[in-house]
This record gives C-alpha cells, structure tokens and sequence, in this order.
C-alpha cells in the first residue's frame, strides 16, 4: 500500500510545493488549509504521517499535534517551523512530534525526514505484531497427540507447511484448526510476515466482503474513508478462514478469483491490487454435503482443498487425553497436578462433543476448584461421570447391554444398571460408585429417585 501523507499549512504555495515533492518521491498526499480541517481529514483519512505548519491563524500547529495525538497515540507528526522558533519546535517533540523541519528547507531533506518516519512507523507496526504473536507462542508450537490421526496430521502439515499450496482443514468444533493453520504458518518460510485470521460466519454477510477485500471512501453509505481488508493485511503472510463453508454463495467468485490471479479489488475500487497471499481455510461443515445441495462452489473447493487436512473428534483419539491433561495443567500453572485412576478412566470414556476446547476449559475449572494436587472423580462434573464406555461409540461389538428388539425403557436400565452395581459390591456404596465411575453423592440420588431398598441382612 502506498503511504498517505497529511500536509496542513495555510500557505498554499508551500502546500503546493510540499505536495507536489512528496507525490513525486511516490506517496500518496492529501492536504488541508487550516488546523481544523486538517483534524478531520486526518480522522477521514487515517495517514500514516502529519506535516503540519507551527504558525497558522485560528488552530495553531500545537494544537494540531494535541488534537492528533488525542485521536491516535502513535501518529507521527513533523512539525514545520520558521527560523529562530527552533525552540517552540523542541517543545512540540517534547509534546510527542516525531520531528521538525526548519524554513527554508529543500526537497532532499524533506523526503530524507519522511523516509525515516515511515521507516519508524513500520518498525513499530512490525515489533507490535511480533509481540502480538509471541503471546501465541505456546499455541501454535504444542499440538498434543500422538495417536495414529494425529501422527497423520503432523505428517501433512510437516510435509505442506513450507509449500504455496492452499490447504483446507476440516473438522467438528474445538478439534483445534486454527491452531493447526498458525502452525503451517509459523514452519513455513513466510513466519516473519503476518498471520491473520478472518471468522466468515462471525461477520454480518453486507459487511463479509468489506472485511476480506477492503473498500474505498465512498463506495456505501458510512464508507468515510478507505479500509485495507484482511487479504492486503495478510500480504506477504498468511490469511487463515475459518468457517469458511459459511461464506455467501455471491462472494465466492470474487474469493476464486482472488485465488486464481492474486488480485484483489476493493469494494467501490477500479484497479485490482497485486497480492502475495497464501490461503488456509476450515470449516466444522459437511463441506461435501454443501457441494451437492449447491451452497458452495465446486471450482472454489478445489482451490482451497488442494491440501486437505481433517482433524479427528477427541473421541477418536481417547489415548490422547492423558497427553492433553498433562498440558493443559502445565499451561495453567498446575505441573504436579494429577487425575486418579477413576478419575481418568471416566475422562476416557466420555464423548467430549466440544473436543479438545471443552478439555480445556474443565482443565481450568478443575484447577480452579481443587482441593488438592490429586483430582478425584468426585471433583467431575455429573455428565461425564455418567458416560460409561459401554454407551460410547463402538460398544454395539461385545456390548454388556443385550436390549430387546422391541425397545426398552433407559429409566428401568439405568434402575437394573444401579441395582446389580449394588449387589456385586456387597450394596456398599462407595464401592459401587467406583464401579460405575461415578461419585457417591450420584449414586446416592440414582437410589432415592428409583427408589431402591437396600435388602435387610
């Protein structure tokens, strides 16, 4: 993107000249003749550097730089200042200018002065990212798993990560894409360059192509000036989309396109913008389904998919877990922290409809709560101590559970199941709560609501 520079002086010869030095050296220049006029442009327009004479009638250059600075903290501002006024100049830094330039000046020092401010700008935008990223350092460097689904997933990202192919990573919710997409980003050659992602199904669809492909001022009502999309943001880097099965049916030509020939054209625009961009998406959608019901385009999917990824639900890959537990305590502080042996056989055998999230976040409350360096299966949520392996996926090969084939009632089985856990235990109670996986104070509300005898001696 081209530089956009604010010129505010009321002398519109030196304004001319100023602008007609600073477009030559190749930036993009707009100007104002007075310090309130300059203010709103400088809302309007957002320019990466503000020249702004000392002395003009009304609104004076100081307080230029105090309006600026109260809109944006870290504008850059040049302050334009007479000979013998070098000390009202000095203040201005001290008030937070970048600099100041003395009349009469000449072109190459001009351009000299705005080179090394952009150049500031620039160096600052790039530290601010890194330390943005830098926070995600144990994100996207700790995928856990060394189940058989995951050793495939490593291999392919391995294999992809430091290639031009576009890849698709499907999956249900929680699996953990993004992180696998930050992944390939950071072990490809294009690490130093931006990361970033776009969620299509969280954007209003009249705002969607706005925020992929930017627009000029103008081009709809509330459109005061230009915004940079995500593709122009991710130029050089990467551009993640999630959910991207979600995307309209009437954006997804321009996405191809944009896919096709690098170029992008933002909303409102006329000349398509050259781009270096490499393109991983997701989705937790049935994305073969939407290709036969019409909703998402075959020409698009091919573009995307040229490396598929798909990340199996945490239920596939249960010899998982363990790993996961040790992390996620390690990552919330809690290294010593462990899960007894009922405790982690119920973890196991459960479902985990929101995946590797869902894992997490019981983590945290789990840590949180605790009592002790010992999580027992009491300190479980219901739900979880509940699900025997016996119901999970694969239990109808050499099931416990033989039901008739005109149906049965999940209350009287739930009823037998608590009855005979009893009497194998010798209708101790602690005992059978073990048995089942479950706590006591569970058990206990399974007896009283079927109401089961204990039998007398």
């Amino acid at each position: 993107m081209i530089p956009k520079i604010l010129i505010i002086d009321d002398d519109a010869s030196l304004r001319r000249v100023l602008e007609y030095n600073l477009q030559e050296a190749g930036y993009h220049v707009v100007t104002a003749s007075d310090g309130e006029e300059g203010l709103r442009l400088f809302t309007e327009e957002t320019p990466e550097l503000v020249i702004t004479d000392m002395k003009m009638p009304g609104m004076d250059g100081m307080q230029v730089l105090k309006g600026v600075k109260e809109r944006s903290p870290d504008a850059l501002v040049v302050m334009i200042t007479a000979f013998g006024t070098v000390d009202i100049a000095v203040e201005a830094m001290k008030a937070g200018a970048y600099d100041y330039i003395t009349k009469p000046f000449n072109r190459d020092e001009l351009r000299l002065i705005v080179a090394k401010a952009l150049q500031l700008k620039g160096l600052t935008a790039e530290n601010k990212r890194l330390k943005e990223e830098l926070t995600d350092k144990a994100d996207y460097r700790t995928i856990v798993g060394s189940s058989k689904g995951m050793e495939r997933v490593f291999e392919i990202v391995r294999k992809v990560a430091d290639t031009e192919a576009s890849v698709l990573i499907t999956g249900e919710s929680g699996t953990g894409k993004e992180l696998v997409a930050r992944s390939i980003h950071h072990h490809s050659s294009r690490r130093t360059a931006p990361f970033i992602a776009i969620n299509c199904a969280a954007i209003p669809r009249d705002l969607l192509e706005s925020e992929l492909f930017g627009h000029v001022k103008g081009a709809f009502t509330g459109a005061i000036k230009d915004k940079i999309g995500k593709f122009q943001q991710a130029d050089g880097g990467t551009l993640f989309l999630d959910e991207v099965g979600e995307l309209p049916l009437e954006l997804q030509p321009k996405l191809l396109r944009a896919l096709q020939e690098r170029v992008v054209e933002p909303v409102g625009g006329t000349k398509p913008q050259k781009l270096d961009v490499r393109v991983v998406s997701a989705t937790n959608l049935d994305i073969e389904k939407a290709l036969a019901d019409a909703l998402f385009r075959e020409d698009l999917y091919y573009r995307l998919a040229v490396i598929p990824i798909h990340l199996p639900p945490l239920r596939e890959r249960s010899e998982d877990i363990a790993l996961l537990l040790r992390y996620f305590c390690g990552k919330h502080g809690a290294d010593g922290v462990k899960f007894d042996a009922a405790a982690m056989a119920a973890l196991t055998s459960y479902r985990w409809p929101g995946n590797v999230r869902e894992l997490e976040n019981l983590v945290e409350r789990l840590l949180i709560m605790r009592s002790s360096d010992t999580i027992p299966l009491e300190d479980l949520p219901a739900k979880i101590c509940t699900a025997p392996a016996a119901f999970g996926a694969g239990a109808r090969s050499g099931s416990v559970i033989n039901l008739p084939d005109e149906g049965y009632s999940l209350e009287q089985l739930e009823r037998e199941i608590v009855v005979e856990a009893l009497e194998r235990n010798g209708w101790n109670q602690t005992a059978a709560a073990k048995f089942l996986r479950i706590p006591r104070h569970t058990l206990i509300y399974r007896i009283e609501k079927y109401e089961i005898v204990t039998p007398e001696k």
